[in-house]
C-alpha cells in the first residue's frame, strides 16, 4: 500500500511515516499543501493522511483539488479539533475519514488499512491464490494451511502479486507500492526480495518471472 502523510509538524509527520512503514506500508511525506499536490500529481497513492491546518495550501483546499481531479486516493483528515461540526465539514470536503489529534497510533493504522481496502474495492479483505492465503489485517500468510513468516517487504510484495489476480506486476509497480520515493530505481532490491520470498513459499514455485516485464503469481 502506498501512503502519503501530509503534516507540517515534522516530528509528528516523520513519526507517523516511520510507524506506518513498520506496518509494511510504503510511505512518502509532504510538509505542506503545495508539496502534497505536487506529489499527488505524479504518484497514485492508495491513502492520503492529510492534516487540515497546512502552510502554503490549506488542507481543505488540498482535499477540494484532489476531489475535483477525481483521484482514486482515499483521504483521512487529521485535525486538532474533535468538534462534530469540524468533522462534518471535513467529510463534506471529500475526506473519507476523520481523526482528531491526539490519537492512538494503532487506530490510525486500522483506519488507513480500511481505506486501503476501499481503494481496491473489488478485492476481498483476505487474498487467496494457488493455495496461498494472505490476511492483511492479521498480517498472516499461509500456504496449504501452513503458516509462513515473511518480512514486511516480502509481505508487501506478495500482497501486490495477489491483488493483481494473475496479471503481471512490473518491477516499477512493486517499487512504487512496496517501497517509498527514496528507493533507488536501479536497485536490485526487488529481485533479492523475490528470491527470498520464493524460497519461503516453497515448492512448487508459484511466482513466475516474465522476462523484461515483471512477475506474476
Amino acid at each position: 500500500m502506498r501512503v502519503l502523510v501530509v503534516e507540517d509538524e515534522r516530528v509528528l509527520a516523520d513519526a507517523i511515516a516511520t510507524g506506518l512503514r513498520r506496518e509494511a506500508m510504503a510511505v512518502d511525506v509532504a510538509y505542506d499543501g503545495a508539496a502534497a499536490l505536487e506529489k499527488t500529481g505524479y504518484i497514485d497513492y492508495d491513502v492520503i493522511v492529510l492534516d487540515r491546518d497546512l502552510p502554503k495550501v490549506h488542507g481543505d483546499e488540498v482535499a477540494r483539488r484532489l476531489v475535483a481531479q477525481r483521484t482514486a486516493s482515499r483521504i483521512i483528515m487529521l485535525t486538532a479539533s474533535g468538534d462534530v461540526d469540524d468533522k462534518v465539514e471535513g467529510l463534506e470536503l471529500g475526506a473519507d475519514d476523520y481523526l482528531a489529534k491526539p490519537f492512538v497510533f494503532m487506530e490510525l493504522v486500522a483506519r488507513v488499512r480500511a481505506l486501503g481496502r476501499r481503494s481496491a474495492s473489488a478485492l476481498p479483505p483476505v487474498l487467496e491464490r494457488a493455495g496461498i492465503r494472505l490476511d492483511p489485517g492479521k498480517r498472516l500468510v499461509t500456504r496449504d494451511g501452513g503458516e509462513i513468516t515473511l518480512t514486511k517487504k516480502e509481505f508487501a510484495v506478495l500482497e501486490e502479486l495477489l491483488r493483481a489476480e494473475g496479471a503481471v506486476v512490473s518491477q516499477e509497480d512493486l517499487l512504487d507500492k512496496a517501497w517509498d520515493e527514496n528507493i533507488d530505481p536501479f536497485t536490485n532490491v526487488v529481485r533479492v526480495t523475490m528470491m527470498t520470498l520464493r524460497k519461503k513459499l516453497g515448492e512448487p514455485q508459484v511466482i513466475e518471472t516474465v522476462p523484461g516485464v515483471g512477475y506474476k503469481l
